[in-house]
């Protein structure tokens, strides 16, 4: 095991609000199953959310921002930066961080602008906005990971290629909903998942994704810090790792000696599918929504290509009081509006080529 070195930011630095957005369309994993297989084979989900005609990947992270702002209780001209991390950015050359800080209000003395890094481009934005607020240049910096994720016809991800995201704002620990205790991130280049220039739909190294891309590297992230720390799963209440589907996340916890309960409250993608740059940060919302002030918090993102960040998240009195403020995760989950197969493919333009 790699000796880690956690980051920590000069000041205390923590979560000043947070909000998520799930699209109300599902697609039932049965309905994918009875296109391509005939209704033969193992669903990895029980459905996933698909973004509606008018939503994309600016949509989605604007409604989660607006949450996360209704939370921290602050003007949106506080922020000091905007940063929106995703694979599925509306445009290839125009930022989708211009667009959500300029509909919240935040334009024109911020820092705006797009992060890259397959599923976790919503954590690595995190660790800059804490970067940013520690050093003491700004007071409020907002990072959010959303996706309106692709899957080719017929591949195994598209039973789990779903859409979502979250926001948070980073600010002064004396006014956090959870403080940060230290981020670590634990990067290789390895090639398990890409999509090159002009493809429409990625590709992936089917079982290699598994052994040398996600087990690896959350497990050398997440195992990493806790031993900087000094920390064991014990001293936390939850955990909340990545979620292509549902066996991984069970099974990566398992790994590192965490419990079934302790990351029952963010495993979120039997019902809403893998949301990619926002998977972990929905699930961390969903935890956020009940833990209680004292709870000891570890997320695990991961990103193909290959890497994995890990934070330390502790919660403070703040919260309870504040998270009544917005509409909370689980309310965006339970309103749902099943469609078919059919729906979904012009939904999502998939015959376009």
């Amino acid at each position: 095991m790699t000796q880690a070195r956690p980051l920590r930011p000069q000041r205390p630095v923590g979560i000043v609000g947070y909000g998520a957005y799930v699209p109300r369309y599902r697609l039932p994993a049965e309905e994918i199953r009875r296109i391509w297989s005939q209704g033969k084979g193992g669903l990895p989900v029980k459905e996933k959310a698909v973004p509606g005609l008018d939503e994309d990947t600016f949509t989605i992270a604007l409604e989660a921002a607006r949450n996360a702002l209704a939370r921290a209780g602050i003007p949106p001209e506080a922020l000091r930066a905007v940063w929106v991390g995703s694979e599925s950015h509306p445009y290839a050359v125009k930022p989708t961080g211009t667009l959500v800080a300029e509909a919240l209000g935040a334009t024109p003395d911020v820092q705006a602008g797009d992060w890259e890094f397959a599923c976790k481009a919503g954590t690595e934005a995190m660790v800059a906005a804490i970067g940013l607020v520690g050093s003491g240049m700004a007071d409020y910096a907002l990072a959010i990971g959303a996706d309106t994720a692709q899957g080719r016809p017929g591949d195994a991800l598209e039973y789990t290629a779903a859409a979502g995201g979250a926001a948070y704002i980073l600010g002064p620990a004396r006014e956090a909903l959870a403080v940060i205790e230290a981020t670590y991130s634990y990067v290789t280049d390895t090639p398990d998942f890409w999509r090159r220039e002009h493809q429409r739909y990625p590709e992936h190294g089917q079982r290699f994704t598994g052994e040398p891309a996600y087990f690896h590297h959350i497990t050398h992230a997440a195992q990493g810090l806790m031993d900087a720390l000094g920390l064991t799963p014990q001293d936390f209440a939850y955990a909340v790792f990545h979620q292509p589907n549902t066996k991984f996340p069970q099974r990566v916890a398992k790994m590192l000696g965490f419990r079934p309960e302790q990351i029952e409250a963010g495993l979120l993608v039997p019902y809403i599918g893998n949301t990619y740059s926002g998977s972990a940060l929905v699930g961390l919302t969903a935890v956020l929504d009940q833990a209680q002030p004292g709870d000891r918090i570890l997320l695990t993102s991961f990103g193909s290509g290959a890497g994995s960040d890990a934070m330390v998240l502790t919660v403070t009195e703040r919260l309870p009081d504040r998270r009544g403020r917005a509409p909370r995760t689980w309310d965006y989950i339970r309103r749902r509006t099943p469609i078919d197969y059919g729906t979904y493919v012009r939904y999502r333009g998939k015959l376009a080529d």
